[in-house]
């Protein structure tokens, strides 16, 4: 979370002048399964023991059914890595399996209660006897269910997060991995899911080989996409070789659109699950540009939870590469993780012309404004040069906007009246010009939770009457 404490007293457990999701990750035990975590068995044994006296059991945060979902599967691995759980570790383990049995977030849905019964599965595979066999079964039977319901038709999970859908991946290919060591049969489409799932993975990625920033993302936070793809590989199921061509995922509604070493990433996607929308932000026709391995346009990124004013921000149509009209956002994100009015992609369509792929998708987000504007957006990538063209419907003067959030390392070159020069790490120069002029803007970007890094944004806008059309075009050498 980049945010250190001396963790050596007692209550530092249910500390609350830290923030819930720092105390959560201190009770997941996520460093039982990190890097060289061999190294520091003794220091683990001991921070393992003190958890089981300092956290009687149902009392306290680390009771609760998530943390304790990571933490069973977490001792588990570290166990079967390392053989050091003893008798008391054990008992504790039980007892943490048979209370989050009785606490299945049923209420939450979505990834959590699809980590519920992962740790269920394991914690069955882990014991024996007829409790922990129904510990297997009632997990086996929950993600089975929760595969169907959470993984979409290409290969999505339907929170539409890319860092979330990375942590489910991961999930899943542990239950697959624990089968294995247990030589259980996996879950009944398991293997499937996973190879689907490889797949969204391997178009949704950067020529860095990350992730762009749509809903909820951040670094640091899921494994990298590559080390899934070598997990999975260790585990019999070969990754997808990363596409080289123009891809609509239909069913998620992400494109991405490739020319040369630049690719162009779009969300014309819906918020998320109706009922689970709580990882969605404001950026409904954002998108993201990398030329080979160098970012270029980013969405703003996800550095808190909670409901405070930076969650807020963070969530908002402001951070996010794409229009906004009258200041508002164009899905009413609010609660930290709630949504009230949501946009509704109601077209979306990807085709050539002339040696161009045209992508072409539009949204209703707006229309709760006076003279019901609809934001139509429309991609057009060629080798060396990129178009996008909005198109604003409906009446009355309105205030339109456009940003364009550039990565850090992006550094402004010549500016003209007509265009603006950004320069990459590498030297490339790559010619931003639009109508009205295009200005620069002072910002933030959010790689990481804890971080806050600072930026440029581009900017184009206008009091205008509606209907109106605005157009960027980026150029760059190939």
């Amino acid at each position: 979370m980049n945010v250190e404490a001396d963790i050596s007293s007692q209550g530092i457990w249910q500390d609350r002048r830290h923030s819930l999701l720092w105390l959560y990750n201190l009770h997941y035990f996520d460093d039982l399964a990190a890097e060289r975590s061999a190294d520091r068995l003794d220091w683990q044994s001991r921070l393992v023991d003190r958890w089981i006296t300092e956290n009687p059991p149902g009392v306290g945060i680390g009771w609760q059914p998530y943390p304790s979902s990571l933490r069973i599967v977490n001792w588990i691995k570290w166990h079967l890595s390392n053989g050091v759980l003893g008798k008391a570790a054990r008992d504790s383990l039980a007892s943490q399996a048979r209370q989050l049995e009785k606490r299945l977030e049923f209420h939450i849905l979505g990834n959590h209660l699809l980590a519920n019964a992962k740790a269920l599965y394991f914690a069955g595979a882990f014991f024996g006897g007829p409790e922990s066999d129904r510990w297997l079964q009632k997990g086996r039977q929950i993600l089975e269910c929760e595969m169907l319901e959470q993984v979409l038709p290409d290969g999505a999970h339907f929170e539409l997060s890319p860092m979330y859908h990375l942590i489910v991946l991961e999930d899943l290919l542990d239950v697959l991995n624990i089968g294995k060591a247990y030589d259980l049969a996996p879950p009944d489409g398991l293997e499937d899911t996973v190879r689907r799932m490889l797949g969204w993975s391997a178009v949704m990625r950067h020529g860095d080989g990350d992730i762009p920033f749509f809903n909820d993302a951040s670094f640091g936070i899921a494994q990298c996409p590559a080390a899934l793809d070598s997990y999975a590989a260790g585990l019999g199921i070969v990754s997808v070789a990363e596409p080289t061509s123009d891809i609509m995922l239909a069913a998620s509604g992400y494109t991405r659109l490739n020319a040369g070493d630049a690719n162009v990433y779009v969300d014309a996607a819906a918020v998320g699950p109706d009922y689970l929308p709580a990882h969605a932000h404001a950026d409904t026709l954002s998108f993201e540009i990398s030329i080979g391995e160098e970012r270029i346009v980013v969405n703003g990124g996800t550095s808190v939870y909670g409901d405070g004013p930076d969650r807020q921000v963070q969530r908002g149509t402001l951070a996010h590469s794409t229009i906004t009209i009258d200041d508002s956002n164009s899905s009413d994100v609010w609660a930290g993780f709630r949504v009230g009015r949501r946009a509704n992609v109601i077209s979306r369509e990807i085709s050539s012309e002339n040696g161009r792929t045209v992508l072409s998708a539009a949204h209703d987000g707006y229309k709760c404004l006076n003279g019901s504007p609809v934001h139509r957006r429309r991609f057009a990538l060629e080798p060396g040069k990129l178009v996008i063209t909005d198109f604003i419907e409906g009446s009355g003067t309105h205030r339109v906007e456009s940003r364009v959030h550039l990565h850090p390392s992006i550094s402004i070159g010549k500016i003209a009246p007509d265009g603006i020069e950004l320069i990459t790490p590498s030297g490339r120069r790559i010619r931003v010009s639009g109508e009205p002029g295009v200005t620069q803007q002072p910002g933030t970007w959010h790689p990481a939770f804890g971080s806050d890094v600072e930026n440029l944004n581009l900017h184009v806008g206008r009091d205008v009457a509606l209907p109106y059309m605005l157009q960027l075009t980026f150029t760059w050498e190939t």
